[in-house]
């Protein structure tokens, strides 16, 4: 019986760093995403935000049922990177659970223009965001998302 709960022992320290690598694989993975969203116009920057995901992942933000395709997502974040050239997306924590990976982070940026019809003539936003990646063969499958445009609308209209 002590010669099973060794070999049991020694073969958890075995297998742990593979695990651990693993899930350092996929925060390096999801941080892809983050590098397009801090990208948006960059052709490089949505190629491996490409890979990164599956054929069939989809953006999620509300309970509305309708799921964002990636190409009409890329559009997006293209379009968002033509209207704030100076958009960043940074992860602030990244906590990782099996497939699923959770990022609290924190977008900020300078509308050239109207922004959800609010016009900050010039003034910039800072804002939070919450984001569960589902992680499936390798790649992000899901993302499910939060951000706070009310916040920056906000603080785009303050006087």
């Amino acid at each position: 019986m002590m010669k099973l709960k060794v070999l049991l022992a020694a073969l958890a320290l075995l297998v742990m760093p593979v695990t651990n690598a693993a899930m350092a694989d996929d925060k390096a993975l999801v941080q892809t995403f983050y590098d397009f969203l801090s990208n948006p116009t960059s052709k490089d920057h949505a190629d491996a935000f490409r890979s990164a995901t599956t054929a069939g992942w989809g953006s999620i933000g509300d309970y509305s049922g309708k799921v964002k395709t990636r190409d009409a997502f890329i559009g997006q974040v293209g379009g968002f990177g033509k209207l704030i050239p100076d958009l960043n997306w940074a992860v602030e924590e990244m906590i990782q659970d099996g497939d699923r990976v959770v990022v609290r982070g924190r977008a900020s940026g300078t509308p050239g223009g109207p922004l959800f019809g609010v016009d900050g003539k010039g003034k910039g936003f800072d804002i939070m965001s919450i984001d569960i990646h589902t992680i499936e063969g390798g790649k992000i499958a899901r993302t499910y998302h939060v951000e706070d445009w009310a916040g920056a609308l906000r603080q785009l209209s303050a006087k």
